[in-house]
């Protein structure tokens, strides 16, 4: 399997870092061809302004989304972000290595034409339709406080807009995140019990079952309006993440 690593942290001794590397080594040893995009040290650039559209006029106004749209149909987008999107295309699988507190600079596809029956190809469609999506992430409170009584709320609901909103949106099957707790107090003898942890999710990484996330083209939402429709809920709350994971 062909899998790309994609690492955003400043320091590569932190645990993050630690952690990165004992997935490298674990993917190596499994055979599979491994690819990486180590963010800081590239010097990625995340924010999004008028270098990364070289072909829009100094004096027009800039409007992101539609010079995305027409630097990738013309093939004039800037060569950091060509590179980036040959990796994406080149693997069967995207791992993401970053703690919480790092802002995810997303994924971007182009819309499909719609009708009556379908709304552009995201949310299950897109570019990496039948490409696997993990996230490797840190936190530094205990797993009690991410739960379902927890002040912030329950971890899942955090990640959503990460692997809904972005990796999903863009066609992953989004495999449930790895998520290591207390990351700013670990021994070295628990990083050692979260590495082998980290190990076993790894080895799983190709039977491993996504998150059941509904498709919006295949039935559950009503279109244009892309809301569910009603009586798919279940016994489900009428409202939230929830609604839109399949039973």
């Amino acid at each position: 399997m062909k899998v790309l690593v994609v690492f955003a942290h400043p320091e590569p001794q932190s645990l993050n870092g630690s952690l990165f590397q004992v997935t490298l080594k674990e993917l190596k040893a499994q055979g599979h061809e491994v690819k990486t995009s180590d963010l800081y040290a590239m010097e990625w650039k995340a924010q999004v302004d008028r270098q990364n559209f070289p072909h829009v006029p100094a004096d027009a106004r800039l409007r992101a989304a539609y010079a995305s749209a027409e630097a990738y149909a013309s093939n004039t987008l800037t060569d950091d972000v060509k590179a980036e999107q040959e990796k994406l295309l080149w693997a069967d699988t995207v791992i993401f290595h970053l703690p919480l507190w790092c802002v995810f600079t997303g994924l971007r596809d182009g819309m499909g034409e719609h009708n009556d029956e379908r709304w552009g190809d995201r949310y299950g469609d897109g570019p990496f339709v039948n490409k696997r999506a993990l996230l490797v992430t840190t936190v530094g409170s205990g797993r009690e406080y991410y739960s379902a009584r927890g002040i912030p709320g329950p971890i899942q609901d955090l990640l959503f807009p990460i692997n809904h909103g972005m990796l999903f949106y863009v066609g992953f099957d989004v495999l449930p995140s790895h998520v290591i707790y207390r990351a700013d107090k670990m021994s070295e003898a628990t990083f050692e019990e979260e590495a082998e942890t980290l190990r076993e999710k790894l080895r799983g990484l190709e039977v491993t079952k996504p998150i059941a996330y509904r498709h919006q083209n295949k039935g559950d939402y009503e279109i244009p309006a892309l809301t569910l429709k009603p009586g798919l809920e279940g016994d489900k709350p009428v409202a939230g993440f929830s609604l839109h994971i399949r039973p």
